[in-house]
């Protein structure tokens, strides 16, 4: 398979992976540009390997749920859930709202782990499927103050700021409107998203390190959010106040997360200098 026939199916893989009905062929093909009867070849490839499934009745097609075991295998191979899940309950507990924990990949950040704390009333629950937006979401913005100006400046700019993505009304639309956030965010010392990412409601996040060391590496973010009716500018500093204790807490096993990972790796056996 070519690199090109790779690419697109990845486009078709994360087409599928935004719908929650099956799609037609048709639709598929007008969406990647491309002729139905080669959008049927990739379709037919992914259908024999499994990741995805065809409707007898309609002969629609989706995404099956071996993506998301393959998932939820990763997150279990890299012991996020059991490491990371007491803290985030706790959070949830303790601002009664909706927190999620988001893992640096490379320049991108994502989900991995969530907690609900809204017992009544109006609950918060977004798909952790969405991805993170840099230059509009808390999360993106606690990672990017903690860079250079420039250099979170430039990959924000790499992501654009338009794209087509359906965003809040306050979202930035360049990169002046960005630096202003970014040094109010270093100022605050948190970062805040007020119907940027989505109309309606509002968050609050930090990030957290790789290890108890100040000046170790960002490993992560961790929110909380919820309707922009609870997530007021008064709740700020006590929402604030509970993320960076959860934090440091993250801080401080996240080494522990990376041992326990080590060593579930298996071992190259090494042969025996010893003869026998």
């Amino acid at each position: 398979m070519t690199v090109a026939a790779v690419s697109r199916c990845l486009s078709l893989l994360e087409i599928l992976a935004g719908e929650s009905e099956a799609v037609e062929l048709s639709e598929l093909a007008d969406r990647l540009d491309m002729p139905a009867s080669a959008v049927h070849r990739l379709l037919a490839t992914l259908t024999g390997h499994g990741w995805v499934v065809q409707d007898a009745a309609s002969q629609k097609y989706a995404l099956s749920l071996r993506m998301s075991t393959l998932a939820f295998r990763n997150l279990d191979a890299r012991n996020v859930p059991d490491v990371v899940q007491s803290i985030l309950d706790r959070l949830a507990s303790q601002t009664r709202e909706y927190c999620r924990l988001a893992i640096l990949e490379g320049q991108d950040l994502v989900w991995v782990a969530r907690a609900q704390g809204a017992a009544h009333g109006l609950k918060y629950d977004p798909d952790m499927g969405q991805e993170i937006i840099l230059h509009a979401t808390a999360n993106g913005k606690a990672w990017l103050a903690t860079l250079p100006e420039e250099q979170a400046i430039s990959i924000a700019y790499s992501r654009g700021f338009g794209g087509g993505r359906k965003l809040g009304p306050n979202s930035a639309r360049n990169i002046d409107a960005l630096r202003v956030r970014l040094a109010e965010t270093r100022r605050q010392g948190f970062a805040t998203s007020v119907e940027e990412a989505e109309a309606g409601t509002a968050a609050i996040a930090v990030p957290f390190r790789a290890s108890a060391d100040s000046s170790a590496g960002v490993a992560g973010t961790i929110s909380v959010a919820g309707p922009l009716v609870r997530i007021t500018p008064d709740r700020w500093e006590e929402l604030a106040s509970a993320l960076h204790r959860a934090a440091a807490e993250l801080s401080e096993i996240w080494p522990l997360r990376s041992r326990q990972r080590d060593a579930a790796r298996p071992r190259e056996r090494v042969p025996s200098m010893i003869s026998g």
